[in-house]
């Protein structure tokens, strides 16, 4: 059997939206697939519900298609792609599910996102990112006309909105706004105006679109979401009712039964996520989630066609389920567990989705009530002759008595009597959960393949445990995260066949943060990989699109307590760090800006810590998860490496005397940096 090796990451096929035809009888996918260093192919296939027949590719590899949504007769499928000559902004295309070319649609400025038929299949509603020089030019319904149309770039680029760059990009002056397509003639309406954000388009009637938008006070500081019904036939807006919370999720049915979410705005960053029905007949709202501990998660919720039921998905465990509860709020039930979930698509007394398991990075299944087929095996052949662990899970009690779920997986060819190095891995968030898959998956696997055991846990912030847990980490994110793993690394490392000398550590983006803060509070690690990290909250703070996350898990603001968030920060204890550490991070990280990386390197290498900065161009936060690929296998591989040059369970060199991840014994810093141009170390 072969091992599992960073560069594998360019065979794995992953299914992303799925979507179950009306009539039941066929499911459609992205099969998203790397294609070289810099980009990916995604296809959409369809694939029979009875699970009896391969998938077959539906769609040309022409650009990357996503977000394809059935017509309500199932003729047609729509989908965004960026084919064409559009310069990489995904359009709206049509395409016969019976044979025949795809049509395009639309040609807009902003791109395409989010597109939902009318229920007579007459018209599309979509969600575009446009400026107020294109709305009200009327660039923002069609630049088919104009040449080569690009929106300049700012210069000087002036900001007067908190959060100005989102993701890897700016926002530059851009809001984005609910218009709706003409699949027939192809024109364009706009719904919305203003200097506010719209999402979430949901047709309830062949007249009547709702969706969400932020117009409370300054929307960039508060987490008031308001839902409005649009008349299409006359023009006019309603409003229907204010939430609150992060998500802007929709699900309305068709005599304006609004299901969407709400998270309470004291400490909202901690706090679970419910999904609430309102009845504008009765004018009655229902809580459908009341009787779970558990927090909706965020891949969308939607009624059942015969609206009776309402389905989505919650972290539970390390697993990811998907549920449903009917519209009363009577009785919720499992209707796919035990795995990753990633994606639902609700139809008659079925349910298809994605789903990760510990032997597989993805597939698409349907659920037929307690009946569960598995229907693409898209990794089959990459599979074959591949040696996968199985990890195995650990439930252990934290030294405060608290217990914590975690996984051991161990190397290919395990012998007890043997020694091996230990990995810790930590999770981001810091309110999130992992499970033996999702998108870890081949990183768990490959260190493994490496020679490590790998740890990794659920430690008390995480999501899938109740409100209690997640809420554990006010104000305190490094010593109660760190009881929590450290409880289960130590566990860990006593085990006879595990070194506990060789043990190292890494995490990214809360993780990172983590990692940081525990180089700096114990030298268990021989060493430690902090990626795209939280080091500095107050400097986090004035640079992030999530500010809010340090006023929620905190309750502070930096001019308010000072010292007390310097004294939370991985910085301010850098200067007890003896750890050698990897320090990586994205240049386009706008959720972590590089200068929280920076900061922290910068401590380190001033209190002649071994260390290094690695810094990924044209990349964002999700660098780990969607990054180009051939950045997401580098940064695997520098992990291993640096792992390896300090582990005495490796052949190389320890890294304090090589020249790849860790300056060598004798070379000066100005060597080091020349030999990095070459060689991208």
């Amino acid at each position: 059997m072969r091992h599992i090796s960073a560069t594998d990451y360019h065979d794995i096929a992953k299914p992303e939206s799925p979507r179950l035809s009306p009539d039941g009888e066929q499911v459609a996918f992205v099969r998203k697939v790397p294609t070289d260093d810099q980009s990916y192919e995604a296809t959409i296939y369809l694939v029979p519900a009875d699970g009896d027949s391969e998938p077959r590719r539906f769609t040309v590899d022409e650009g990357v298609d996503s977000q394809p949504r059935w017509s309500p007769s199932g003729d047609r499928l729509a989908f965004v792609s960026t084919r064409g000559d559009d310069d990489d902004r995904p359009q709206l295309w049509v395409v016969p599910t019976h044979g025949g070319e795809a049509q395009q649609i639309t040609q807009v400025p902003g791109g395409v996102s989010t597109p939902e038929w009318s229920p007579d299949g007459e018209r599309i509603a979509f969600v575009q990112a446009t400026t107020e020089d294109e709305r009200e030019e009327e660039l923002d319904r069609s630049i088919a006309d104009e040449e080569e149309y690009e929106r300049e770039t700012p210069d000087p680029r002036v900001v007067d909105r908190l959060v100005y760059r989102q993701l890897a990009r700016y926002i530059d002056g851009t809001r984005g706004h609910v218009y709706v397509a003409d699949v027939e003639s192809g024109d364009v309406e706009r719904l919305t105006d203003g200097d506010y954000d719209h999402s979430s388009p949901a047709w309830s009637d062949e007249t009547t679109v709702y969706y969400t938008s932020k117009r409370t006070d300054d929307p960039d500081d508060n987490v008031y979401v308001d839902v409005f019904a649009y008349d299409t036939e006359e023009g006019e807006e309603e409003h229907v009712l204010q939430t609150t919370g992060w998500g802007t999720g929709l699900a309305v049915a068709g005599d304006g039964r609004v299901v969407y979410a709400r998270t309470s705005e004291d400490r909202t960053s901690m706090r679970q996520t419910d999904l609430e029905l309102f009845d504008p007949n009765g004018e009655e709202t229902t809580v459908l989630t009341t009787d779970i501990d558990r927090t909706v998660g965020a891949v969308g919720f939607q009624w059942d066609p015969q609206e009776e039921f309402v389905y989505f998905v919650t972290p539970d465990e390390g697993d990811y389920v998907c549920r449903r509860v009917d519209a009363s709020a009577a009785a919720i039930e499992v209707v796919a567990g035990d795995g990753h979930v990633t994606d639902i698509s609700a139809g008659k007394d079925a349910v298809a989705f994605a789903k990760s398991e510990w032997d597989h990075p993805g597939d698409v299944f349907i659920a037929h009530g307690e009946e569960t087929t598995r229907l693409t095996e898209l990794n089959a052949d990459y599979l074959a002759d591949l040696d996968v662990g199985e990890p195995e899970e650990l439930r252990y009690e934290s030294d405060d008595g608290v217990e914590v779920q975690g996984w051991v997986l161990t190397p290919p060819e395990f012998d007890e009597s043997e020694s091996y190095p230990l990995a810790v891995e930590i999770h981001g968030g810091p309110h999130a959960m992992w499970s033996t898959a999702g998108t870890m998956w081949h990183e768990f696997q490959t260190l493994a393949a490496r020679g490590y055991v790998v740890f990794w846990s659920n430690p008390r912030g995480s999501t899938g445990y109740g409100e209690a847990f997640e809420m554990a980490i006010e104000r305190d994110w490094g010593d109660v995260t760190m009881t929590d793993v450290m409880a289960g690394a130590e566990l860990v490392a006593d085990r006879d066949y595990v070194d506990e000398t060789n043990a190292f550590v890494t995490g990214g983006s809360f993780g990172g943060f983590m990692t940081g803060w525990i180089v700096g509070h114990t030298d268990f690690f021989a060493g430690a990989v902090a990626q795209r990290g939280v080091y500095d909250l107050s400097s986090f703070y004035g640079s992030t699109d999530a500010f809010k996350l340090v006023e929620w898990d905190f309750g502070a603001k930096p001019w308010d307590e000072p010292e007390f968030l310097w004294e939370q920060s991985p910085v301010a204890h850098a200067a007890d760090a003896t750890t050698p550490t990897l320090v990586v991070h994205a240049d386009n990280d706008f959720r972590v800006p590089v200068n929280n990386g920076e900061m922290f390197y910068l401590f380190l290498k001033k209190n002649d810590v071994d260390t290094r900065l690695v810094r990924y161009p044209r990349e964002g936060h999700e660098l780990s998860r969607s990054g180009e690929p051939g950045h997401v296998v580098d940064r695997i591989e520098r992990i291993a490496r640096w792992f390896d040059g300090y582990s005495e369970h490796h052949d190389a060199p320890r890294a304090l005397d090589r020249g790849d991840d860790g300056l060598s014994a004798g070379e000066s810093e100005e060597e080091s940096n020349s030999s990095d141009d070459s060689s991208a170390e």
